[in-house]
């Protein structure tokens, strides 16, 4: 499968740069990828096509704002860092990308805030834009963390082109987000309202939680025109033995098992044993998916409209036939679906 094959024009005004106003009110795209057939439906319609039983399986990561403003010591050049995880906790080590890189050597200082009240050292150089960053703080490490988030602002990906607001704080989250440590919404979930998974509830329906801090790398470009030569960067995920009871019972009475979004496939997908059940997992999963590949655990998928040539899209062709989900793109293109996380949403069958 060739990177080539994933390329399809996405008009500017077809990535969504707001929400639905409701969560369970955006588009949903029901695909069945035996047949082909395409229903156009409303996100709380899926309640149709799920009975007792069936199970959801949730990501319940915790996006953190990641993306901090500061100026470099001497010159006061504006840097833009964003926070891919915590190194050490004691020590207030960071992994970081700089923007623009090119400035920044070991040893520079960087102030954040209008008081500069917090202060970062560059330690090291790990790539041309990764650095790490050691923050200097006397105050307790709760007073730390709690100064660090109220300067970040939410890391909304740079295709959805206008300034953050403070509502995106809490849209471009899901409402049963728990653990934290994601740079990247699991997109999938937040269509989930109170009321669309009280229904849920009530029809039946079992959920399970998987935890998988989705990060940057999932919007690296690809230079690779041939995918088998394309490496995923790794990614934090935790299983733990009820979620694997819930799908596993699920599975072995052959009841529906729908994966929401493409972060818990991959994840699901790392955690398979040969004879087809997921076991406990605590760990990093690099795992590439793209066509051909055979699911063994979810029979269904909820995914949002995802972006030429990205990893999403080549998962979501895995999983629902390549023709068919082309297909089914070129449609909510024609009918005017929104894309990106804040877009509409796909049901695979």
């Amino acid at each position: 499968m060739k990177l080539s094959k994933f390329k399809f024009n996405l008009p500017t005004e077809q990535v969504a740069l707001y929400p639905a106003h409701n969560r369970d009110e955006a588009r949903l795209l029901v695909l069945n990828r035996k047949t082909g057939e395409i229903e156009h439906k409303i996100f709380k319609d899926l309640l149709q096509y799920f009975d007792d039983k069936d199970v959801f399986i949730f990501n319940d990561t915790k996006v953190f704002p990641a993306r901090l403003y500061g100026i470099k010591e001497k010159n006061g050049a504006k840097i833009e860092v964003f926070l891919l995880r915590e190194l050490n906790h004691e020590l207030k080590f960071w992994d970081v990308l700089v923007d623009p890189a090119r400035k920044i050597r070991i040893g520079n200082k960087l102030y954040f805030g209008e008081d500069e009240s917090l202060v970062a050292e560059v330690i090291d150089n790990t790539t041309s834009r990764g650095r790490t960053l050691r923050f200097l703080y006397e105050g307790s490490y709760e007073e730390f963390r709690e100064t660090l988030y109220k300067l970040g602002e939410t890391p909304l990906p740079k295709f959805i082109d206008r300034p953050v607001e403070p509502e995106d704080a809490e849209r471009y989250q899901t409402i049963f987000a728990k653990n934290e440590g994601a740079v990247v919404a699991p997109t999938a979930g937040m269509h989930f309202s109170r009321e669309l998974m009280k229904r849920l509830e009530i029809k039946g329906c079992d959920f399970a939680y998987l935890t998988l801090h989705a990060g940057l790398g999932n919007f690296r470009e690809i230079d690779v025109e041939d995918l088998t030569k394309h490496k995923m960067d790794s990614e934090e995920m935790y299983i733990n033995e009820d979620c694997t009871k819930i799908v596993n019972q699920a599975h072995l009475a052959k009841k529906h098992i729908c994966a929401v979004g493409t972060t818990v496939l991959r994840a699901v997908e790392s955690s398979v044993g040969t004879d087809g059940l997921i076991k406990p997992f605590e760990g990093w999963t690099n795992k590439f998916i793209f066509p051909p590949y055979n699911f063994t655990v979810a029979d269904r998928l909820i995914t949002n409209f995802h972006t030429p040539y990205s990893t999403f899209l080549m998962m979501v062709c895995a999983f629902g036939d390549y023709d068919c989900v082309m297909n089914a793109y070129n449609e909510a293109l024609k009918e005017g679906y929104k894309f990106g996380p804040y877009g509409d949403a796909m049901l695979i069958l």
